[in-house]
């Protein structure tokens, strides 16, 4: 199956979020506590959990960090109960955008995220309007230089759906979100190191840009991510990579 150019894209918002490193570490370890607390202090008994840890590892998260975030979460202290929201809105081009939202304040988090929309010239819609959109899916990108039957293989007997030869050489591998830490370990053990993976929102369908338009929506996208509240946004464009060079 082929399919868009995303590697580069990866390595520019990679940049972009290494640039803002703390906020990162933060928003994970409010991840790792909602995971705790929801299910339970022990990764293996815990997929949500397991996948935040090796999402926080992958950012070069202290363990001990990581430990003390599992912790509160298993004793439930005070101050730590978020509510998980989705916002769902239509940005320039006709782009769908997804905002996942951990938050102790709701009336703060709308406001925030409404306000980013409205500078953005950007419309916030109602739920259910763009979420059709989607499907959560487990990710995993391989660079070019990987050996393809060999991924191939060892991909589909671990258990993944699909893996997608893209313009630009790399590979991705996708698969149920209950399978992604199952396949990433066993690609790992056969020596098969993925260059970025996580579970994500994955569109059906991609929107093309032009440059301009592009470096629009990833304003948009940036100011959503600068939120305190703001886990993750997803879209369903497909961006030029000069779009990324522009910002």
């Amino acid at each position: 199956m082929a399919g868009h150019s995303k590697w580069a894209n990866i390595k520019h918002r990679k940049a972009a979020q290494d640039a803002k490193r703390g906020k990162i570490f933060t928003k994970i370890i409010r991840e790792i506590v909602v995971a705790a607390k929801s299910g339970g202090p022990n990764p293996e008994d815990n997929p949500s959990l397991r996948a935040v840890i090796d999402k926080a590892l992958g950012a070069n998260m202290k363990r001990d960090t990581i430990e003390k975030a599992i912790a509160r979460g298993a004793g439930n202290a005070d101050g730590d109960n978020y509510d998980e929201l989705t916002y769902e809105g239509y940005a320039t081009g006709g782009v769908a955008i997804l905002v996942e939202c951990l938050t102790d304040n709701k009336n703060r988090t709308v406001a925030e995220v409404r306000l980013a929309f409205s500078k953005s010239g950007s419309e916030l819609g109602t739920s259910g309007s763009v979420a059709y959109l989607f499907e959560k899916k487990g990710q995993l990108i391989f660079s070019s230089d990987i050996d393809e039957d060999l991924l191939m293989e060892e991909a589909l007997e671990a258990g993944a759906d699909d893996i997608v030869n893209h313009d630009d050489g790399s590979f991705e591998v996708l698969t149920s979100p209950e399978n992604f830490m199952f396949v990433k370990e066993a690609l790992k053990e056969k020596n098969i190191q993925c260059e970025a993976g996580e579970i994500a929102m994955l569109p059906a369908i991609q929107v093309e840009l032009d440059i301009d338009t592009g470096v629009k929506v990833l304003r948009l996208i940036d100011r959503l991510e600068d939120l305190d509240d703001t886990q993750n946004v997803y879209s369903n464009a497909n961006i030029p990579a000069e779009s990324y060079e522009q910002l």
